[in-house]
């Protein structure tokens, strides 16, 4: 039995040629008092901003002022200014606190595993986000099961891990533990980026007779790079402040990353009273990652929020 559809009878104004208007719902406020509020609400989240950004940098600023007194200044007066500028602190933490050797195995481990990182995790995200296959899913939810466990519960299995391989108290050991703990969130953040990027390009390429590996490397990885770069920025940040793995897989004095010098400083320090040279070691170890913000700050953001933008 066949159906039809009928349109539902036309008001009586229809044929007169008049046209009918909807009136909106009632707002109940007059547009005077709706500005009113949308000023008060604009004031009010202003001021926990700027309330925000004040807890955030006054004991950044506080810690770099304390990095040029000497120690009787800090006790006596904290909150002034330097009467003079001591950069000897900076000195002796950098060269009788091996701050030095603690600052280059740090830029090792970190560097080579955040290019470790970025370059596997990429590869892995876009396999992920652009091909269908069996067990497509499964793996990306592996590398979501990843993100949510806990790192204290892997440490005596990986310190077991890692000795036996020959691992244990080496920087590429350290490098490898870094790029699997990295991994997670790396490729979890950039299959979502990929999955925003156009297809068409990538089928031109492939149209043209490139390769998948050529496909991937001259042509989506650059339209990656706001994502590759607010990753980065993420990863690096967290493994720059790594404490739990360094401690636990380098316990060579001489193999010590900078978190793990910071520490062995502020307990040889605390002896002997020197806090004006941990307080230099401090700005030290904070200052790449305020520099790294610093620089890519619009490209974090730009990346952050290219797959709301599209």
């Amino acid at each position: 039995m066949k159906t039809t559809e009928t349109s539902a009878p036309l008001p009586a104004d229809a044929g007169s040629g008049m046209s009918v208007t909807k009136a909106g719902p009632p707002s109940g406020k007059p547009p005077t008092a709706q500005k009113r509020e949308g000023k008060v609400l604009n004031a009010f989240s202003r001021s926990i901003l700027v309330i925000w950004a004040i807890m955030v940098v006054l004991p950044l600023l506080w810690a770099v002022m304390t990095s040029f007194k000497d120690d009787s200044s800090i006790f006596g007066s904290p909150w002034s200014l330097p009467d003079t500028l001591h950069f000897d602190n900076w000195t002796r933490a950098w060269t009788e606190a091996d701050m030095s050797d603690y600052f280059l195995n740090t830029v090792l481990v970190v560097g080579g595993s955040l290019i470790g990182t970025l370059v596997l995790g990429s590869m892995a995200a876009y396999v992920l986000a652009r091909f269908d296959f069996p067990g497509n899913r499964f793996i990306y939810y592996l590398f979501i099961g990843g993100m949510s466990f806990p790192i204290m519960l892997a440490l005596v299995p990986l310190f077991y891990v890692v000795n036996n391989m020959g691992l244990l108290n080496t920087i590429h050991g350290l490098i490898l533990v870094y790029i699997a703990y990295s991994l997670p969130f790396t490729v979890f953040f950039l299959t979502a980026f990929f999955r925003t990027l156009p297809t068409s390009v990538a089928e031109a390429a492939f149209v043209d007779g490139a390769s998948h590996s050529r496909t991937f490397f001259q042509i989506m990885l650059p339209m990656a790079k706001p994502g590759l770069i607010s990753v980065g920025i993420f990863n690096f940040l967290g493994q720059w402040n790594q404490y739990m793995l360094p401690t636990v897989l380098n316990t060579d004095p001489d193999k010590r990353v900078l978190t793990q010098g910071l520490v062995q400083l502020a307990v040889s320090q605390g002896y002997k009273g020197d806090w004006s040279g941990l307080f230099a070691g401090l700005v030290m170890a904070m200052l790449p990652v305020l520099a790294a913000y610093i620089v890519f700050q619009r490209q974090v953001v730009q990346g952050l929020t290219a797959g709301a933008l599209k």
